[in-house]
């Protein structure tokens, strides 16, 4: 990625070029970002990719001129892969199984993702493996750089054969179809083209189905949640470590002998961070004979969280493979040396890595937010927190309710999530008169972890609020000048910027917004860097 800048008053903060090979998980964040000004991010195909899709588009030419049997060239689709189609029907036959698959229902996804969603896609067909045309890697990318995103349902795809109604949609709008947000207006996909200075496309043999095999769609959600959870599960460490400091714990439990004696290394990482955030805080407790340890929540955070990295790790991993990867069929194979041609049907399409692995971050993103439900919980229960804080974090009990009911609505979501991590990998339906007989649900399992992390941003939230009305309290006890952790410290005083110790009941539902969008926006993060460096 190269940074420069563009004339005018627009500054193009990166120019990313697609080339099949070096998309990083941290690209697709850019592009997606840029989606209220996508003039900001610039995309181009780089010229060696160039090179190998003209190559590739080269064979399917030669194909058609020798009248070849094809599948999805001069066949039809799934079951109809045994029915001819004429070539003088090529064309056609491209435009039909958009107009015929975009059946995606549900709400449209937003335009960030849809973004994600284009550049994948562009980037697959830039390995030159799918015989597009070059011009037509172009004209989607060119939809990205003038900020034309189509509108594309939710609901539709079983991740096998690939995301096939939603990639419908995309594709819809570069003929000129379907529907597009340009400009925050939800138009024609033909008008939108129009504001934006394009034009329809015509597609030519093998391109409508190139354009909505693959499984980009369930990759852009999964690159967009991975990159959330990488910052949750720190936003996790933080706010742990400030209910420690506020339930009056003890450090002993991060200890690093403990943790290199079960060396699980990101065990081990979430344990030295820990140490780093609460360095120096007077909140802890010193060593007691006859109180040597806290209750799992506390004393388990580096074992829990850890294992949690583990699998957003492990998503991270996936993602970054399916971001390079050529997920469409037939695929198309030049030698070099020989100039060999080889035209091979398989199934690259099936969206089982990514499922399986959206699965596993959805399970893992529901224990970040069931540890953090019962941290809430022993902060609010002065018979759990041994009568350190007092009930509900309120002084007139009683007349006051306090935080009773933010633990409520902890536990309700968590509840959640509980429903929501069940597996949708370990399902399927057959489809297509049982052609395709086994599909991934790749997309219902980026879909439900994308709620899952939702749910557990806003959990955290109310972990974050509730944790530093206890450091208030816990200031009556020890004086206005005790020292918070190292990393807690600026913490406490980014959240007290925005939301106010509660004397009284009020209405809370303000505060926890106020304090999720520090978390959303990194504003924690950044604080916690400030810190500790």
């Amino acid at each position: 990625m190269a940074y420069t800048r563009k004339a005018a008053s627009v500054v193009i903060r990166a120019n990313i070029m697609v080339d099949g090979e070096g998309l990083r998980l941290e690209d697709v964040v850019a592009v997606a970002e840029a989606w209220s000004e996508p003039e900001a991010v610039h995309v181009e195909l780089a010229p060696q990719a160039r090179a190998r899709v003209a190559r590739a588009r080269q064979a399917v030419d030669g194909f058609l001129s020798r009248g070849e049997i094809i599948y999805g060239i001069t066949t039809g689709f799934g079951r109809f892969k045994d029915r001819l189609i004429p070539l003088a029907d090529a064309e056609r036959l491209q435009h039909n199984i958009l107009v015929s698959h975009a059946v995606g229902v549900g709400k449209p996804i937003d335009e960030a993702t849809t973004r994600a969603l284009m550049l994948i896609r562009a980037n697959t067909l830039a390995k030159g493996h799918s015989g597009v045309r070059v011009e037509t890697v172009e004209r989607l990318l060119d939809l990205l750089n003038a900020g034309v995103h189509p509108r594309i349902p939710c609901q539709g795809s079983l991740g096998a054969s690939g995301d096939l109604a939603p990639l419908a949609h995309m594709a819809l709008v570069l003929v000129g179809e379907g529907e597009a947000i340009y400009r925050g207006e939800l138009l024609p996909g033909g008008e939108a083209l129009r504001r934006a200075g394009l034009r329809p496309w015509t597609l030519a043999a093998k391109e409508g189905l190139a354009l909505t095999n693959g499984t980009a769609f369930m990759a852009a959600i999964g690159s967009l949640v991975t990159a959330r959870a990488e910052r949750i599960a720190q936003v996790a460490d933080i706010a742990g470590a400030l209910s420690c400091e506020a339930l009056h714990g003890t450090p002993r439990a991060f200890d690093e002998r403990i943790h290199a004696a079960r060396p699980h290394p990101r065990q081990v990482a979430c344990a030295a961070y820990l140490r780093r955030l609460l360095e120096g805080s007077q909140f802890l407790r010193p060593d007691d004979p006859l109180n040597v340890q806290d209750a799992y929540t506390l004393r388990c955070i580096p074992q829990v969280h850890g294992a949690v990295r583990d699998a957003i790790a492990y998503a991270r991993w996936v993602i970054e493979i399916e971001l390079n990867a050529v997920t469409d069929n037939p695929l198309i194979f030049v030698d070099e040396k020989s100039g060999e041609i080889s035209v091979l049907s398989g199934g690259n399409f099936h969206g089982e890595p990514i499922a399986i692995a959206m699965d596993y971050l959805a399970i893992a993103l529901a224990e970040l937010g069931n540890i953090s439900e019962r941290r809430i919980m022993r902060l609010t229960d002065e018979a759990s927190n041994a009568n350190t804080l007092p009930a509900f974090l309120t002084e007139n009990g009683g007349l006051n309710s306090g935080f009773m009911i933010t633990q409520y609505t902890a536990a309700a979501l968590a509840a959640e999530n509980k429903v929501l991590a069940h597996p949708a990998s370990v399902d399927t339906i057959p489809t297509s008169a049982n052609v395709e007989d086994h599909v991934s649900m790749g997309n219902t399992a980026a879909l439900k972890a994308r709620q899952i992390l939702d749910n557990v941003e806003r959990i955290l939230a109310v972990e974050l609020f509730a944790a530093a009305q206890g450091v208030d309290f816990r200031r009556k006890v020890h004086g206005k000048r005790a020292r918070l952790g190292a990393g807690t410290d600026p913490v406490y005083r980014l959240i007290r910027l925005q939301v106010p110790f509660i004397e009284a009941d009020t209405v809370m539902y303000p505060h926890i917004e106020a304090v999720r969008s520090l978390i959303v926006t990194g504003q924690i993060d950044s604080a916690v860097a400030e810190g500790i460096g």
